[in-house]
């Protein structure tokens, strides 16, 4: 009964196929659970977390929103927006743990994890910027970079939990 068993297992846990990063970022249907489960019920506006940041920091939330941007090297972040203002945050994620796919942009999404603030340099928003041009496609020279006030600072979320939906 043993070598049964352990043949079934191997035989038909060959046959599951784990889609590769690649495959991730690019599938046509975003719609779906990423990373842990939302435990999270109480929703807390972007604009909230931004005006009052003292209050959340480090502490776990929750919000939704629209998914206006997607890393588009490897799906390790997202830019999300309220729905009905300007306001926008972005949700990151460990490398590779979560893929969010390009296809997601657009979508509706809830996304649970670690509130969190950012302060750079004078240099680190520089090389900050010229990453997410790079991540674009885009050459931008270290002289050519503007830096304003708010650049050097950056509220965004370590993600742990999303469902990404219509």
């Amino acid at each position: 009964m043993y070598k049964i068993t352990l043949l079934f297992i191997l035989v038909f846990g060959a046959c599951v196929k784990e889609l590769s990063e690649y495959e991730l970022l690019h599938k046509s249907n975003p719609v779906g659970k990423y990373g842990d489960i939302i435990n999270s019920s109480e929703f807390i506006k972007i604009e909230e977390l931004i005006n009052n940041s003292k209050n959340y920091l480090d502490k776990r939330v929750l919000i939704s929103g629209e998914i206006i941007e997607v890393c588009p090297m490897r799906g390790c972040w997202i830019k999300v927006k309220n729905k009905n203002l300007n306001t926008d945050i972005r949700v990151k994620v460990t490398d590779g743990e979560i893929v969010f796919p390009l296809s997601a942009k657009g979508k509706n999404v809830n996304v649970e994890g670690i509130f969190s603030k950012l302060e750079f340099s004078k240099e680190q928003a520089i090389k900050w910027k010229i990453h997410l041009a790079e991540e674009k496609g885009i050459e931008l020279l270290h002289e050519d970079v503007v830096i304003n006030p708010s650049d050097l600072i950056e509220y965004r979320i370590i993600g742990k939990a999303a469902e990404i939906y219509n």
